[in-house]
């Protein structure tokens, strides 16, 4: 077959009969058929959505089908920008766009324009899921919340200037508490620009505005006009501005995702007037009371703490401190007196204990016993005391300590035996000159 593709009609090259198309002749043919039909120029579907991808360009694919089969889907980015809600598996939508080929793929599919739920608006649906996202990530945690000061010396109020809140907001203010500061931050609570133009006010009182509490609000309205409201940027807003936010959108029957996130929720726009002050005449009134009450309290702690002076006052004069002083003196000489007596007889005792240990020490002294005519013999050198004859080598020199002195000697004889009493029983003559009948000098 030739390579060149061939023309819509050419016979087949080899062998004549119905005409031969190419993949891409055939489809571009489908193609045309069916842009050309205007069934499928404007269609709608209904189908549970499956194998749901948004890509990183921003454009969805998926396939919705049904129990028997299915169709590819593309949604472009320029198309689900304006979708409130978030398509997921398994959810059952209408689709409506228009049919075609996908001429790469060789598939036929759905190019989406416009979807919504089934069974549920795309608002309510929108409003669900974002409700349960910022709920799981902790924007809604009552932790967070703060007090609204009991006091706020300056009020922010979020709202139109031609809606009815404002008029209420400061009515109500006024005449609650008169002269109280209110600073307005003017945005639009109703249109495509209203998400921007409240997060802009929020942002400009809590930077600049140097306010206690703002009251972000509105009058009543359908689901579509109280829907800026429910904008995820307008919540995240709110959670992160730095003043407490009372929310006061709508009716008491309305409920926003503002409602969720702000400090307070308050049923009305006039319901958070009357929250946020207190009534000034209602105060006042109150603090006078306060204050008589604080005055009687006083005036009878006064009395009390005066009659318990006087009643202190008696017993101190029936216990004199100046003779209990006199008879602590006296008696702290008496004691002074006694320990002087006391350390001398203890010094007189230890003195004569350290006598006689001296004199049982003196007893005990060799040089006590050199007094009585004894001597005591060293080896001259080691130094070692000389007390058996065993230890004697004939020839070595011995030191000798008597009572006044030291003389230096040289062993010549050594007599070994045994002693008993004064008598000397010769054992064997050791050394030059051995006599075994008596002792030789050393």
């Amino acid at each position: 077959m030739s390579q060149t593709p061939l023309g819509i009609g050419d016979p087949d090259p080899i062998a004549s009969g119905p005409p031969v198309y190419s993949v891409t002749e055939i489809t571009r043919l489908l193609k045309r058929y069916i842009d050309g039909e205007p069934l499928f120029r404007y269609v709608t579907i209904c189908g549970e959505i499956s194998n749901f991808k948004h890509h990183s360009s921003g454009h969805m694919y998926f396939a919705l089908k049904d129990a028997q089969t299915s169709i590819r889907c593309v949604m472009f980015r320029s198309y689900n920008s304006r979708l409130r809600f978030t398509p997921d598996n398994g959810l059952e939508v209408y689709a409506t766009g228009s049919i075609s080929i996908y001429e790469t793929a060789g598939v036929y599919q759905l190019y989406v324009e416009y979807m919504e739920p089934r069974g549920l608006g795309d608002l309510h649906l929108a409003f669900q899921q974002l409700t349960e996202r910022l709920k799981q990530e902790g924007l809604f945690d009552p932790a967070r919340k703060r007090a609204i000061p009991f006091l706020p010396r300056r009020i922010g109020v979020v709202t139109s200037l031609t809606g009815a809140a404002i008029q209420d907001i400061i009515s109500v203010l006024t005449r609650r508490m008169p002269g109280v500061d209110i600073l307005i931050a003017p945005a639009l609570v109703q249109g495509r620009e209203a998400a921007s133009s409240i997060i802009s006010a929020l942002e400009a009182l809590a930077q600049w505005g140097e306010v206690d509490v703002i009251i972000l609000g509105r009058g009543g309205g359908s689901l579509e006009d109280l829907w800026p409201f429910n904008e995820e940027q307008v919540a995240r807003a709110v959670y992160a501005c730095p003043v407490p936010v009372i929310s006061a959108v709508g009716h008491e029957t309305d409920v926003t995702i503002c409602d969720f996130v702000a400090d307070v929720r308050a049923p009305t726009p006039s319901g958070a007037a009357e929250l946020v002050v207190p009534v000034a005449a209602e105060l006042q009134a109150s603090l006078g009371e306060t204050e008589n009450r604080m005055a009687t309290a006083l005036r009878l702690c006064y009395e009390r703490k005066w009659e318990r002076v006087i009643h202190l006052k008696s017993i101190l004069r029936s216990y004199s401190p100046i003779d209990t002083i006199r008879q602590r003196r006296q008696r702290l000489d008496e004691l002074a007196l006694r320990l002087q007596t006391a350390i001398r007889r203890h010094l007189a005792a230890e003195k004569r204990e350290l006598q006689l240990a001296a004199q049982r020490l003196d007893s005990l002294s060799p040089l006590s016993v050199l007094g009585r005519g004894y001597a005591i013999a060293r080896d001259s050198e080691t130094g070692e005391p000389i007390v058996s004859a065993h230890q004697v080598v004939v020839g070595r020199g011995l030191d000798v300590l008597l009572q006044d002195g030291i003389l230096q000697t040289e062993v010549r004889h050594v007599e070994k035996g045994k002693t008993v009493g004064q008598v000397t029983i010769p054992d064997r003559g050791v050394g030059e000159g051995v006599d075994h009948g008596r002792s030789e000098d050393i």
